[in-house]
């Protein structure tokens, strides 16, 4: 076990998977290790029941980084992408809201409800796209370090100033209010059919504790415009195989290169000597040295878990408490007999390939946050449902099919207490399958198998703190040179040798793969290694 490496890294997610393989891509020894027996983190396909292949946790795909892709050369590897054609709104009352890829068609739908609105919408999608181009500009570069003077630094600043400068004075107020404002009131200022903006709004609220009245939501909406298929800004798809598919992708283009990847080798502590982190200690007692250490774990777990309390400075400790991860979300995952066929639209049509929104209005939302707050999951949740078989029938047997339904809100710290979530578990279940039978006739008559997963089972599960599914909340004082803590937003630590590379970095969450990509560029950069 005397073998050295260049690189370790903790935790086989996406992020880890794409560091190594630029690492190893750069000729550097690496080794992955994964405390499960399968890749992915929270992008992983799992065969929970025979013959159904479920995306566990993360479900749809948009952020991905086009360039990761080539300079990867992940299509080899396995990586294609099913692009989601329709995002559809089934209501109580019988009728349906469907927004399609083709605008002539999108503007028919939302003229059904508003005249007004379908006049706006393009202008709407065109400056929302406009603004998500600017926004790349922030992705895909380490966050600045407004504080510093170092030439590299103060140039990354012009750039960004820059960026700011060219959207003109219209756009720039209208940037300020998208950082500033709730996704509501944002959506406020273009439309006036609450049919249209509770469905759109509900963007701005995924994966974060807060409502879509919430200041600041505005941003995570945009975040969820950002998305990039093949050059089409606001695209979003399957990946071909599940979530997981993505992953193994990632994993086998690290491995061409030269990477190690090592499965059910959880890591107990890194190894923590004259200050400097030189390797990790498995839970097996094998200590295995490294150049550098570098965790895909969230800031939580990488703080308190990975290297403890007793070598982290007061403030650092300070800060990492207050770091706040407060997972909101759940996960139902259905195993179906037949098609599930939704009494507003009946059939198997194109209206069911893409997203299915449960938000029949603001109230509705807010009143399923209004449980939150107090420590209850929603009995009447947010749900975004996707039926992935109909795009991939390898995913199932011939004629059955999968329902995913992602899940808000479902709060970590319910009032009985974290630990007591299993109690609660199939109530939770219970509630959003209820949910849905109400638009899905004989919805319970065609579950073969169903997979609850709460934010406590997602945490003991995959290893995400409290659930949380960005790593930690993508709100403003969370952000850019704020993400995890001030100070230390360029993947580097408080603790010499030790970097991060996972979504609790710049730029966030969601699956884009830029954190990973940004770690090991920066540390060849640097020359740590």
């Amino acid at each position: 076990m005397n073998k050295k490496y260049d690189s370790i890294i903790i935790g086989g997610g996406h992020n880890g998977l794409i560091c190594a393989a630029y690492l190893a891509k750069a000729g550097r020894k690496v080794l992955v290790l994964e405390r499960r027996h399968v890749l992915g983190g929270a992008a992983v396909s799992e065969e929970m029941h025979p013959g159904f292949t479920f995306s566990v946790a993360a479900y749809v795909v948009s952020l991905f980084r086009p360039h990761i892709i080539r300079e990867l050369e992940l299509a080899k590897h396995g990586y294609e992408v099913i692009p989601m054609d329709c995002s559809f709104l089934p209501l109580p009352n019988g009728d349906s809201l469907a927004r399609w890829a083709d605008p002539q068609r999108t503007r028919r739908e939302i003229a059904r409800f508003s005249k007004k609105d379908s006049e706006v919408y393009p202008e709407f999608s065109r400056v929302m796209t406009h603004m998500g181009k600017l926004a790349k500009t922030v992705i895909d570069y380490p966050a600045p370090d407004i504080t510093s003077i170092n030439p590299k630094e103060l140039a990354n600043l012009f750039r960004l100033g820059k960026t700011f400068k060219d959207l003109g004075p219209e756009l720039l107020h209208l940037n300020i209010k998208l950082i500033t404002m709730s996704a509501l009131d944002f959506l406020d200022l273009w439309f006036e059919s609450e049919t249209l903006k509770a469905p759109m709004s509900v963007s701005g609220i995924i994966g974060t504790f807060q409502g879509v009245r919430s200041p600041g939501t505005a941003y995570v909406l945009l975040h969820h415009y950002m998305g990039q298929l093949d050059g089409a800004f606001r695209s979003w798809g399957f990946s071909k195989g599940g979530t997981g598919g993505i992953s193994m992708a990632c994993a086998r283009s690290a491995m061409s290169y030269g990477a190690e990847i090592r499965t059910e080798a959880p890591v107990k502590q890194v190894l923590i000597k004259n200050g400097k982190a030189t390797g990790v200690v498995l839970e097996n007692g094998d200590e295995l040295n490294a150049k550098v250490v570098i965790s895909n774990l969230d800031p939580n777990r990488t703080y308190l878990k990975m290297v403890g309390k007793e070598y982290l400075e007061d403030d650092i400790l300070k800060e990492i408490n207050r770091f706040k991860l407060r997972g909101s979300s759940g996960k139902v995952n259905l195993a179906l007999d037949s098609v599930p066929e939704f009494s507003c639209r009946p059939g198997d049509g194109d209206h069911i390939r893409g997203d299915i929104a449960i938000a029949p209005s603001i109230d509705y939302l807010e009143k399923a946050f209004d449980q939150a707050k107090y420590g209850e999951f929603s009995t009447r949740p947010y749900i975004n449902a996707v039926i992935p078989t109909l795009t991939d029938p390898s995913l199932a047997p011939p004629g059955k099919h999968i329902l995913s339904c992602f899940v808000q809100y479902a709060p970590y710290h319910i009032k009985q207490g974290a630990e007591n979530w299993p109690k609660y578990r199939e109530a939770f279940g219970d509630a959003v399958v209820d949910t849905m039978a109400e638009y899905i006739p004989g919805l319970k008559d065609k579950i073969l198998y169903r997979q609850v997963l709460t934010p406590w089972d997602i945490e003991q599960k995959m290893g995400l703190t409290e659930g949380n599914i960005f790593h930690g909340e993508l709100s403003l004082e969370q952000l850019l040179f704020q993400r995890p803590i001030a100070g230390y937003s360029k993947y580097k630590t408080s603790i010499p040798k030790l970097w991060m590379c996972g979504s609790g970095t710049h730029p966030g969450g969601g699956i884009m793969g830029a954190n990973g990509e940004l770690c090991a560029k920066t540390i060849l950069t640097s020359r740590a290694i």
